[in-house]
């Protein structure tokens, strides 16, 4: 069994910063990539970054110069660095990997999520 935990989220005002975490565990033989995605109240879930495990990173134009995605390969563990918060930040956020379990094809796995508020 496999598992994606986050964690990190909070109440905080706007300008401010949080840090989230997402720990993958269970029978994982190996790690592609990884990503954070988030989902507002009625809206569609959206990208917000991603990792390769060389460590190439994308983003959303929207969090670009505010966010930072990084990755700890040794403890199977992904962050997100959050700066600058905005009220349209506010959102579930959900780790995404793409692993091998072994003996088993590539598979996509998601954490439920952790959710992040900024207020005004």
């Amino acid at each position: 069994q496999v598992q994606l935990v986050e964690s990190g989220g909070g109440l905080v005002q706007a300008g401010g910063s949080l840090r989230l975490s997402c720990a993958a565990s269970g029978s994982i033989w190996r790690i592609n990539a990884m990503g954070w995605y988030r989902q507002a109240p009625g809206k569609q879930r959206e990208l917000v970054a991603t990792i390769t495990t060389g460590g190439t990173t994308n983003y959303a134009d929207s969090v670009k110069g505010r966010f930072t995605i990084s990755r700890d390969n040794g403890d199977n563990t992904m962050y997100l660095q959050m700066n600058s918060l905005k009220p349209e930040d506010t959102a579930s956020y959900h780790c995404h990997a793409n692993l091998y379990k072994l003996g088993y094809s590539p598979m996509d796995y998601w954490g439920k999520g952790t959710l992040v508020t900024v207020s005004s």
